[in-house]
């Protein structure tokens, strides 16, 4: 009997083990502070709506007297560290560096009416966040406030106590410089409106948009109506008469209201507690698509029903599953796939509708994505979404082509299709090599290579390319032809040349593939071989003087760079790194100035320009022990389990893309070359399940003998066979079925 007791709670404690599947190690506040511009909202796999907690900051006292906005950041609703929450917002982005959306605010409160954030915001305690689920207690009123979503509508749940209380949906507040909208009463239970947004990074707001919405809530108010900031219009007491068994709204407060400040309001007299859903549906085309998107994505399940399926969809997104490791760093790794997961995101309705670029026409499409920070995500996030989810890939590769169609060019930074034209660089040319070059073909080249060319070499009125008649003309971009970050822009577009050079040898277009090879170089005359970086130039050939190396870093400005220094890009493109050994004076050159950069921290580790810089020791023979060193104190230091835990902006995946190669021991060292590099992994296993269509194998499997010990690679077999590169080529990943790293605590 004992030990039949013994192994049944044996049994049932491994039964409770079992039942931790990797969606339940995400933690959606990694990001939420140290800029890393995350929130900790429901949101469901590349969900176009997202429900996330919106607060401000309270002042340095630490009393309550918030702030407008958070006077440090910006860009995201919700920063980890502010304690006033004022309502959740249903559309937003996730790493992203500038202020958009944030808008569409539900708030519940009690007692007297109150329509001015500032004073029916709350304190909260209390919270909890999952993937697709969110919740927090609101300490001003006693209310517990929930939410969870799928990807074009969601529900928001609130546990009122007795006595007076209200809904409010507040259309003035919100992270985007627009304030435009409009709101209708459909009944005593359903609100319909819109909001303007639209000027990213305060870009184009001529370009702003509306973003449609359909909010019903599951109780009728007895009392509803409208505000225009400061007044408000009450609708009159709802009377209903009763047809077919059912009860109907007869006659209420229809008013719709347009202009700036606006919101509607709820407003209950609860004899008992109770609990009121809000459910609301958005869409970027029109109200009656965002009151579709409510019914078929939701329609009348339940709140838990709605949570059940989007936890079930990211468990089921989470492509690789790792054993071994502590659980901090399975957090880590499975957040950051979370994270990789959100953008770019769906913009179609469940009918296929979307807004073109440009055209003001509205396309149909099953999978319209939307988000492209491509500056950033062109250096290894598309790589891993080829690697993980192909099919994604592709749909985000034909966007891009849609988009040229429609607009005329590849897209730079699009966002809910606006060209916002942040950042530098021609980064679409890349990731559409990329794609092609990794085996994804299943999409137009032929169009594509014409887009590529025609940002290429269009000479006048290039918006993807300024200052482009110079680059061809000097090879490099100068400090007088009015461009900025002429350096850094230089590199870009040499990044973009080598990406359409690999194209046209895969087309068998000779001449260009000779033209855009040689233009890919053109880097090598800003640099400076006293100073061994690359330098401004003036158009006459001349260095630009005073030159200051550390001078642009932290988002100084620098009249050679973009978002960075001289250190920070003098190793960026890494397709011509035997070029750039050469330059350096040899090997062991190159590794002092690399050591350099890292020892005297001017290695950034939140930005992108030097995002490879920890793998290039693996171009140094006998040095490669460096690269793994680098790596484990980067993922060390930088990526843990809390608020702070990613360097910085996330940058829409690219940092949480970064940890994910980091922590399986590969990365993909050189954008439009199919081949990754290597590095010791943290798991004892890591198994990644691959699309039988475009990997044959349908899985890979890498083990290794990982401790916090052991982090120097001792030897590296594939499928048995003993592999002595610290490199290996796409065709030879999707061929293989393990990949086995022998590791040491001994540098080798």
């Amino acid at each position: 009997m004992k030990r039949l007791i013994i192994l049944a709670m044996s049994l049932l404690w491994g039964g409770m083990y079992a039942q931790k599947q990797a969606v339940d190690y995400i933690n959606p506040f990694i990001g939420t502070s140290n800029f890393g511009a995350t929130h900790p909202g429901a949101i469901a796999p590349r969900g176009m709506l997202s429900i996330s907690p919106f607060n401000v900051a309270f002042d340095t006292k630490g009393v309550e007297a918030p702030l407008e906005k958070d006077s440090r950041w910006l860009s995201n609703p919700y920063v980890n560290e502010n304690k006033f929450f004022t309502g959740f917002t249903h559309v937003n982005m996730s790493g992203v560096g500038c202020p958009e959306l944030g808008v569409i605010l539900a708030m519940p409160t009690t007692g007297a009416l109150e329509v001015e954030h500032l004073k029916y915001g709350s304190p909260y305690k209390d919270e909890v966040a999952k993937a697709g689920y969110y919740s927090t207690f609101l300490t001003k009123y006693g209310i517990k406030a929930e939410a969870t979503a799928r990807q074009r509508a969601g529900i928001s749940r609130y546990h009122f106590p007795k006595g007076e209380g209200n809904l409010l949906i507040n259309l003035g507040l919100g992270l985007t410089n627009e304030q435009g909208a409009m709101l209708k009463f459909v009944s005593p239970t359903e609100v319909e409106g819109m909001r303007m947004v639209g000027s990213f990074c305060y870009n184009s707001p001529e370009l702003a948009y509306p973003v449609y919405f359909v909010a019903k809530v599951n109780k009728p108010a007895k009392h509803y109506g409208v505000w225009q900031h400061p007044a408000t219009y009450e609708g009159v007491e709802a009377k209903w008469m009763t047809y077919n068994g059912k009860t109907r709204f007869k006659e209420g407060f229809m008013r719709e209201v347009v202009g700036d400040s606006l919101g509607a309001y709820f407003r209950y007299n609860f004899d008992k507690e109770e609990v009121v859903e809000l459910r609301v549906g958005v869409s970027y085309v029109s109200i009656a698509n965002a009151r579709e998107n409510l019914e078929k994505e939701i329609g009348n399940k339940t709140f838990d029903e709605v949570y059940a399926a989007t936890r079930t969809a990211w468990n089921e997104q989470l492509k690789a599953q790792v054993t071994g490791g502590t659980e901090d760093e399975k957090t880590v790794f499975y957040t950051a796939l979370y994270h990789a997961l959100i953008h770019p995101n769906l913009l179609n309705d469940h009918n296929g509708d979307y807004p073109e670029s440009t055209t003001n026409k509205i396309g149909k499409n099953t999978k319209r994505f939307t988000v492209f920070s491509l500056w950033d995500t062109y250096r290894n996030y598309h790589q891993l979404m080829s690697l993980l989810y192909p099919e994604d890939q592709l749909g985000m590769v034909r966007t891009m082509l849609d988009i040229y169609k429609e607009s005329g060019w590849l897209p730079k930074w699009e966002l809910n299709s606006t060209e916002t034209f942040t950042m530098v660089g021609d980064p679409a040319s890349i990731v559409i090599a990329d794609t092609y070059l990794r085996g994804l073909t299943d999409f137009d080249i032929n169009t594509a290579y014409e887009a590529m060319l025609k940002g290429a070499n269009t000479l006048k009125n290039n918006p993807i390319r300024p200052g482009v008649e110079e680059y061809w003309r000097l090879g490099y971009l100068s400090v007088d032809g009015g461009v900025r970050g002429p350096v850094s822009t230089t590199q870009e577009y040499n990044a973009a040349d080598f990406a359409i050079a690999q194209i046209a040898k895969k087309l068998g277009k000779k001449a260009d593939a000779a033209k855009f090879g040689k233009q890919s170089l053109s880097y090598h005359k800003l640099f400076d071989k006293q100073t061994k970086l690359l330098r401004p130039k003036h158009a006459n050939g001349s260095w630009y003087a005073p030159f200051d190396p550390n001078s642009g870093a932290n988002f100084e400005e620098n009249v050679g760079y973009i978002e960075g220094n001289a250190w920070q890009y003098v190793f960026m493109l890494t397709h011509d790194m035997k070029g750039t050994i050469k330059l350096m004076g040899g090997e062991k050159a190159f590794e002092q100035q690399l050591d350099h950069i890292f020892n005297s921290k001017q290695y950034d580790m939140a930005n992108e320009p030097d995002i490879a810089y920890p793998y290039l020791y693996n171009y140094l023979k006998g040095r490669e022990w460096k690269t793994q060193q680098r790596v484990h104190s980067l993922i060390n230091e930088y990526f843990q389990n809390k608020p702070a835990g990613l360097p910085g902006n996330d940058d829409t995946g690219v940092m949480s893309a970064w940890v994910v190669y980091g922590m399986m021991g590969l990365y993909p060292i050189t954008p439009a070359e199919p081949i990754y590099t290597l590095t010791a992994p943290r798991f004892e296993k890591i198994v990644l399940q691959l699309d039988k269509k475009y990997y044959p194998n349908g899985q890979l499997i890498i083990e290794s003998n990982a401790s916090p010990e052991n982090i120097y690679i001792k030897k590296i077999t594939i499928d048995g066979k003993e592999h002595k590169s610290y490199f290996i080529t796409h065709d030879e990943l999707k061929k293989a079925h393990t990949i086995r790293f022998e590791l040491s605590n001994i540098k080798k």
